[in-house]
């Protein structure tokens, strides 16, 4: 069977970010070692009830570099010991101001091979309204540290369409990046979620409107792209071999496992989740996950396809799904207005479809 990724959530911060809606809350270090004790068995019962191998790791969160070095590469080596690891892409996220050169070291050793650092922008006054507690010199130096322990692969966050921002410090942001040489950069755009504290009247009258958030998209595309940087999904740009590989897992429809209250899987053709709530999963002898529905069918397989670059290849489509269909007359009406292009028999989106890309796709699939 294929081999599977393995995404394990680290739940813990130092202080929750105003926009921020996902699952995390503050820890101690007797937390931290019940914690990663329960992944541990964790990641053993499900190497034996599944039989899989896996070639991709990612530790995320949260913000998993505040349970320090050595409980990560723990985690790193039992996952590596139930899982093979062969070859594998290994990832750990990290904030610039809770990683350091020890840190760094640790996870190296382990085998850890691609790092990826919360950045959001190089500009002091959005990070303070974003609610970060680091400055830009803080992301330098987390690179540097990286990079001198031997990970050369390292990704920075960028955030689009935050408070205050404009297309001028946003391109210096992305300089910025550039600048530290890493092989990765994420563009988020942001999205106010309901219920966290950028979820009111002062902060979205603040931030850019539409028009402007997605002449922003276009113009940072433009900007790493003349860089080195190719854009292979909606949100992801990597120079030549350095595509998060766990990642394209995702949109490539392939199967993972994720561990960690709010986690999700999809396994054996089926989507699975922890609920978000970590005493329960620490109580229960062996927290089982929620089942959440069938994965992978057709709609899925072409909604998450079309975010990557490479799009969605239609002899491999009507393969893998013979009695469905996108809308032929939708496809051929959003090619004709520069939202779809097909090349060699690939269905993929424009820049342009980017930006409206939840609409484009409903229409395909209309």
């Amino acid at each position: 069977m294929d081999k599977i990724g393995i995404y394990l959530h680290i739940p813990f911060c130092d202080g929750k970010c105003p926009y921020c809606d996902f699952y995390s809350l503050k820890g101690d270090e007797r937390r931290y070692d019940e914690y990663t004790a329960k992944l541990s068995k964790q990641l053993e019962y499900f190497a034996n009830s599944t039989g899989r191998t896996a070639d991709t790791l990612y530790i995320g969160g949260g913000t998993p570099s505040v349970i320090g070095g050595e409980r990560i590469a723990g985690l790193i080596k039992k996952s590596r010991e139930f899982f093979g690891l062969e070859n594998a892409e290994i990832t750990v996220e990290c904030n610039p101001r809770s990683a350091n050169g020890s840190f760094f070291e640790k996870i190296a050793e382990a085998g850890a091979n691609r790092v990826s650092v919360g950045m959001q922008s190089a500009s002091e006054k959005e990070l303070q309204l974003l609610g970060r507690r680091h400055r830009a010199e803080d992301a330098a130096k987390t690179v540097e540290a990286a990079r001198k322990a031997g990970i050369e692969n390292i990704s920075l966050d960028l955030m689009i369409g935050t408070p205050e921002q404009t297309t001028e410090s946003l391109l210096e942001s992305a300089e910025f990046c550039i600048e530290q040489g890493v092989k990765h950069i994420s563009a988020y755009m942001l999205k106010i979620e309901e219920g966290t504290r950028f979820d009111c009247e002062d902060i979205v009258s603040r931030c850019p409107d539409g028009d402007e958030t997605a002449e922003m998209y276009e113009q940072l595309c433009q900007k790493l792209e003349e860089n080195g940087f190719a854009r292979y999904e909606i949100s992801n740009f990597a120079k030549y071999g350095f595509e998060s590989r766990h990642n394209t897992k995702y949109w490539r429809c392939e199967e993972y496992l994720g561990l960690g209250p709010a986690a999700h899987s999809f396994l054996n053709g089926r989507r699975s989740y922890y609920p978000r709530l970590i005493e329960k999963f620490l109580s229960d002898e062996t927290p089982q996950p929620i089942y959440d529905g069938e994965g992978g069918g057709f709609e899925e397989y072409v909604m998450l396809g079309l975010r990557l670059s490479e799009g969605v290849d239609l002899a491999e489509l009507t393969q893998r799904y013979p009695n469905d269909s996108i809308n032929k007359n939708q496809l051929e009406l959003l090619k004709k207005n520069g939202f779809l292009t097909e090349n060699e028999g690939r269905l993929a989106l424009t820049t342009k479809g980017v930006l409206v890309s939840n609409e484009v796709i409903s229409r395909l699939l209309d």
